[in-house]
């Protein structure tokens, strides 16, 4: 309950500055200072925004829309990870440009305010439920009160409301129910300490994991990230909707597991260094190699060494997770449990540097 509290109450403050083509007045406007949810989405902050620089915008007929450092923000990502993966080092407050007029349809998906919003959420939370599940039965059976209130909780920033309605969508079924009901029961408080712990019921057991990975090629080998050049499109930013497959019986599978599970492509590659080939295990390894053991990862309890965990692979600079830069070695079923989305997705954040 203490890592699910710290992500909904996470937030990032904003300084939002309102284009210079719609000022009307004289002195433009100071900048509205706003502190964001990071399970939020920007075009919710329009309640406090449009009151601030509604006297001074042209007429017309309003629809916001957010850019940072020249790029439309797309309005369905979550605030935390637009931030992730645009500010390679944290920019706090993080400078961004509202606009109310010239919508550019031709870059981002029309939004008609919050219901575009909430009903992208629905759909999402629809996938997250075909991943695990096998079908959106779980989704499609609550009722309408229910999902509209499901939406109240996430976009009120409620985490008691949420934790009351989402356990209705009781993920489970066939065949992964151990390890649906164990993501489920994430969200809920425990009932004693003498249960058994989430972490163990999901590497006991197979699942699919709902992940949506954002990979930020840096191009060049950058000493520090702040120097790398910014995001100028979305087309320098693939997005993959891979779900992550927990096969591994009696191995802890870590979140090295599964970044290299998302990224095949990355890690098949030919003549890979010396360094990485040393340190990364092959996808053939025997069972009988020591595996990694969920209950050694502190300090000197492990075989692997340190530059294992941390590197991943030679080309990925960073990996964050909710505004969190995780060590490879921690299990990856901690990481789905403390640090998913409402909406059952993980979101992972990664930058590399390929030519």
């Amino acid at each position: 309950m203490d890592a699910l509290k710290y992500i909904w109450e996470g937030a990032i403050p904003l300084q939002i500055h309102l284009h210079e083509s719609e000022v009307t007045t004289v002195p433009p406007p100071p900048p509205a200072m706003v502190l964001a949810p990071r399970i939020g989405y920007l075009p919710l902050l329009a309640s406090q925004i449009k009151p601030y620089f509604g006297s001074t915008l042209p007429p017309g007929v309003d629809t916001i829309w957010f850019e940072y450092q020249g790029l439309p923000l797309k309005w369905n990502i979550p605030t935390g990870v637009l931030f992730d993966l645009l500010c390679a080092e944290p920019e706090r407050p993080w400078n961004l440009t509202v606009h109310f007029r010239g919508y550019p349809r031709q870059l981002l998906i029309p939004c008609e305010g919050e219901d575009s919003i909430k009903w992208s959420f629905i759909n999402s939370l629809k996938e997250a439920d075909y991943i695990i599940n096998g079908n959106t039965k779980n989704v499609m059976s609550m009722s309408e009160p229910d999902l509209l209130e499901l939406w109240r909780s996430v976009s009120n920033v409620d985490l008691e409301a949420y934790l009351r309605i989402s356990s209705k969508l009781k993920l489970g079924g066939t065949g992964h129910e151990h390890v649906l009901k164990s993501i489920s029961t994430a969200s809920l408080p425990a009932k004693s300490t003498g249960e058994m712990d989430i972490a163990q019921l999901i590497t006991a057991c197979p699942g699919r994991i709902p992940v949506r990975l954002y990979v930020r090629n840096l191009g060049d080998d950058f000493d520090h990230l702040e120097d790398a050049p910014p995001v100028n499109n979305w087309d320098d930013v693939s997005y993959i909707n891979r779900p992550v497959e927990i096969r591994e019986e009696g191995k802890c599978f870590t979140l090295h597991d599964a970044v290299r599970s998302l990224l095949p492509e990355l890690f098949a590659e030919k003549g890979t260094t010396k360094e990485e080939s040393t340190n990364v295990p092959s996808e053939g390894q025997s069972d009988s190699t020591e595996q990694l053991d969920c209950t050694k990862t502190e300090e000197g309890g492990s075989n692997f060494s340190e530059e294992y965990f941390q590197s991943y692979h030679p080309s990925i600079k960073l990996v964050r997770i909710q505004g969190i830069e995780p060590k490879g070695q921690i299990p990856f079923s901690w990481v789905v449990n403390n640090l998913m989305n409402p909406e059952y997705f993980l979101h992972i954040c990664v930058f590399v540097s390929v030519q």
